[in-house]
């Protein structure tokens, strides 16, 4: 029988739509329930022919085949650790599982005994272990005896090594102290040759200084042993000196660069002091251009010596 209601006159447009939508939501509502309830029906005819064929054994297969891949992935990781590849089970694993029973048996041989066994002590910086002795000079000890008696040497040593620096701290408070008493004296000989050499420039080589017939007549009047040596050496002081005169008039005359080269030749012969002398001898302006043709190292070591009071034995005031 058709709805009433549309057989009837005319109705209000809002309830007609509004009655329109709910019936359409019904309707999809009972349509959706339908479909699930035809998808569990086609699910539970799909199980119960699997189950009359034998088809769900797949699913058991693939659950032990699963099982069987990861029992040799332990396997072989069991086999690594056992093998210490990389030292992976002593070096790792060991610290780790040594203490879990059963498990610990995957460990390499020794590395829970040598894991439990080894005791360490640490002395002033230096390593104890119990065992061998190590090839890296690790003091290696058996028992705690032998520590303690490792210990009593080290701090024998100890002890040695301290009396040692006491007594080289002794020894150099002596030193400085000695250093200290011989002050006085250096400077008591620094003033000497000090005084020495003022003497020596004001007095022996100075403009008012006596010439050799005054020495001579006073070397007379002393001892005439002592006379005799100290005229000797006045006589053969004149003598050289007339020789470097000799020689200083000779090479003034030569070219430059050639007594250069013979005052050079002389240096490296070890007779410095004599070339000194005969330059001592020459002018200002011949010295001078000497000194500029020798080598560099000589001229400076021959200017040196030319100073005043460097020469030895000097018997002539260095002139120009």
């Amino acid at each position: 029988m058709a709805d009433t209601s549309l057989l009837n006159g005319p109705q209000d447009p809002k309830a007609a739509k509004a009655k329109l939508k709910a019936d359409k939501k019904e309707y999809a509502k009972k349509l959706k329930e339908q479909r699930k309830a035809q998808k569990e029906q086609e699910r539970e005819f799909a199980d119960r022919s699997a189950e009359i064929n034998g088809d769900n054994a797949g699913g058991l297969a693939t659950i032990v085949i699963t099982f069987l891949i990861i029992l040799i992935w332990l396997a072989i990781m069991a086999l690594l650790v056992k093998l210490d590849v990389g030292g992976f089970g002593s070096d790792i694993l060991a610290p780790l599982i040594k203490d879990v029973p059963y498990i610990n048996l995957i460990l390499p041989d020794g590395a829970v005994k040598k894991e439990s066994e080894t005791t360490q002590i640490v002395v002033d910086g230096t390593t104890i272990t119990d065992g061998t002795t190590g090839t890296d000079g690790t003091a290696s000890l058996a028992t705690l005896d032998d520590a303690l008696a490792y210990i009593k040497r080290l701090e024998k040593a100890l002890q040695s090594e301290m009396e040692q620096n006491s007594a080289l701290t002794a020894e150099n408070e002596k030193l400085k102290a000695e250093v200290a008493r011989l002050e006085p004296f250096e400077q008591q000989q620094k003033a000497f040759y000090e005084e020495k050499a003022k003497f020596y420039e004001e007095i022996v080589y100075g403009e008012n200084a006596p010439d050799a017939e005054q020495y001579q007549a006073y070397y007379e009047m002393i001892d005439p042993d002592n006379a005799a040596e100290i005229y000797k050496k006045i006589i053969q002081g004149q003598a050289d000196d007339a020789a470097i005169k000799a020689f200083a008039t000779t090479y003034s005359g030569m070219k430059a660069k050639s007594a250069a080269k013979i005052f050079d030749e002389m240096v490296k012969e070890n007779q410095i002091t004599l070339v000194a002398k005969i330059l001592a001898q020459m002018s200002v302006e011949t010295r001078g251009d000497i000194l500029a043709a020798m080598e560099e190292a000589n001229a400076a070591k021959l200017t040196q010596l030319l100073e005043p009071t460097s020469l030895e034995n000097k018997t002539t005031k260095v002139t120009g």
